[in-house]
């Protein structure tokens, strides 16, 4: 049985960044993934989740700006991996794929509910979540640069803000984040420079180094 453990995968530790979360995956571990998949190898599952979980978690908090939603939708996006993976594509890219599910996932739920696109007091709080809710700890050790970028962020209209998600947060080529979003890759790019603008403005005094870590990653 080929090795699908995570050892052939980097994982970026930058605290300002998409931390302790894998960034990149070795392709030929993905395609063994892949391939496992589409026989429903419990194994392979349970390796996928490992590298996927904490990312998509994270994704849909921010997006939707609550924890609860991203809970549920991040359960949906599982179950929806679980009943397609005989029929994926032996080529897939399980970022992108898993992406737009929980992507579509939300903006389904926004439909549904005829949700507004805003911030809200706890997205303040979800700059720096993991799986799981913070620990007393772990707020105690969030900067105030990090509260404050996290607003920025949640004030953003849906489609720059998962612009920024994509590519600033989870590393993801500003082609993937176009065919996730099912734009062109100009539309996208146009979308990144005016998130960078807006996040920006909104950040006017005393700007934390992590927004000119965004601007160099979007650039």
């Amino acid at each position: 049985m080929p090795d699908i453990t995570l050892a052939g995968a980097r994982r970026d530790v930058s605290r300002f960044g998409p931390s302790n979360v894998l960034t990149f995956m070795d392709r030929d571990l993905e395609l063994q993934l892949v391939s496992r998949l589409r026989t429903r190898d419990d194994e392979a599952f349970e390796a996928v989740h490992e590298a996927f979980n904490a990312r998509l978690y994270n994704f849909l908090a921010r997006l939707s700006n609550s924890r609860d939603v991203a809970e549920d939708l991040l359960e949906e996006t599982w179950l929806r991996l679980v009943s397609h993976a005989p029929r994926l594509r032996p080529d897939t890219r399980l970022g992108p794929w898993l992406f737009t599910v929980a992507r579509n996932l939300y903006l389904s739920y926004r439909r549904s509910r005829l949700i507004e696109d805003a911030g809200s007091v706890e997205a303040a709080g979800l700059w720096s979540i993991a799986a799981h809710p913070p620990s007393p700890l772990d707020m105690a050790e969030a900067s105030e640069a990090e509260r404050r970028v996290g607003a920025a962020l949640a004030s953003l209209p849906a489609i720059y803000r998962e612009a920024l998600l994509l590519v600033a947060f989870e590393g993801l080529r500003p082609s993937e984040a176009a065919a996730i979003c099912g734009v062109t890759p100009e539309a996208m790019r146009q979308r990144l420079s005016r998130a960078r603008n807006l996040i920006d403005s909104r950040l006017t005094v005393d700007r934390p180094p992590i927004l000119q870590s965004l601007k160099e990653v979007i650039t």
